[in-house]
């Protein structure tokens, strides 16, 4: 099971194919304009490169079979690839990343939240080729429609995304710490007499990834969740909670727990080792690091 959760309303009704929403911010007008600026620059340079190496074919030719079919060709071929080829392999290769688009924060992904593929980003290619970006069939009229429909739509999308069902998404930046609740009190001792063995690694990263955002998910996604994933794990678990015990301190316990037992697995391992191999695998100088208390209720 997977699960992203949308934090507020604003972000419009975003749903994968398991009926969850998804915690996704659409990117508008202005935030699209700049990485499509920075795009241009780079096709720009693409494309002087691609015509610098199409004279090099033509010149390197016989002249015998150098004629304007040719050279028409040739450049027809190297525009294809530079205004319609270029931006279908970036976006597969990136996972729907261009360099304007990383710069400013953004990625394409499909309608239910998952990556695109090639036929995503070719349709999208082809079309901003047709009526958006250069254009080629009425460029002035197509521009207007495409702007006309950026502005009304609901999640800023242009006619490409339409034609791909894809959606251009602000991409949340990593941070190097997420809280994770320590156990909570009163249920140390039940933690320790728990069967934790059918809690998966998957699962535990799944309340590992809940725990860690649950201050920054609103209502009533966050308590749907919470409630979700509670009894996903006590349907894992033995002897079942203390009756009352809330669904957040019941998955910080067993998390807390998997983290003990795992810890006092390590410590078993390096007892038997140093027995075995006196001094293998020892510091030279023992490093204390402090282990911060974090409380276990959450502050929301």
């Amino acid at each position: 099971m997977v699960f992203t959760v949308r934090v507020n309303a604003a972000a419009t009704d975003l749903v994968t194919a398991e009926a969850v929403a998804l915690d996704l911010r659409p990117a508008r007008l202005g935030s699209r304009a700049v990485a499509l600026g920075i795009d241009i620059l780079i096709q720009a340079m693409v494309a002087g490169g691609a015509m610098l190496a199409a004279g090099l074919v033509l010149a390197v030719l016989p002249e015998s079979i150098v004629d304007d079919a040719l050279v028409g060709a040739v450049l027809r071929i190297a525009v294809v690839l530079v205004l319609l080829g270029y931006p279908t392999f970036v976006e597969v290769r990136t996972n729907g990343r261009s360099l304007g688009k990383s710069v400013v924060g953004l990625r394409v992904i499909r309608e239910d939240g998952g990556p695109i593929r090639v036929r995503h980003a070719f349709t999208r290619a082809l079309i901003g080729l047709a009526v958006e970006w250069p254009g080629l069939l009425l460029p002035f009229l197509t521009w207007v429609v495409t702007l006309a429909v950026m502005l009304f739509s609901g999640r800023g999308r242009r006619l490409g995304d339409l034609a791909a069902g894809t959606l251009v998404v602000h991409e949340k930046r990593p941070v190097p710490f997420r809280y994770v609740p320590a156990m909570p009190a009163g249920l140390a001792d039940w933690a320790a007499a728990t069967d934790l063995t059918a809690v998966d690694d998957d699962l535990a990263a799944e309340v590992r990834q809940f725990l860690s955002r649950a201050a920054e998910l609103s209502e009533p996604h966050r308590g749907g969740l919470e409630r979700m994933l509670a009894a996903e794990v006590g349907a894992r678990v033995a002897p079942p909670p203390p009756p009352g015990t809330p669904p957040y301190h019941f998955l910080a316990a067993v998390l807390a727990e998997r983290r003990r037992r795992f810890a006092a697995q390590l410590a078993a391992g390096r007892v038997v080792t140093e027995r075995l191999l006196p001094g293998f695998g020892r510091p030279a100088h023992q490093i204390e690091v402090p282990s911060p208390v974090r409380p276990a209720t959450p502050t929301w």
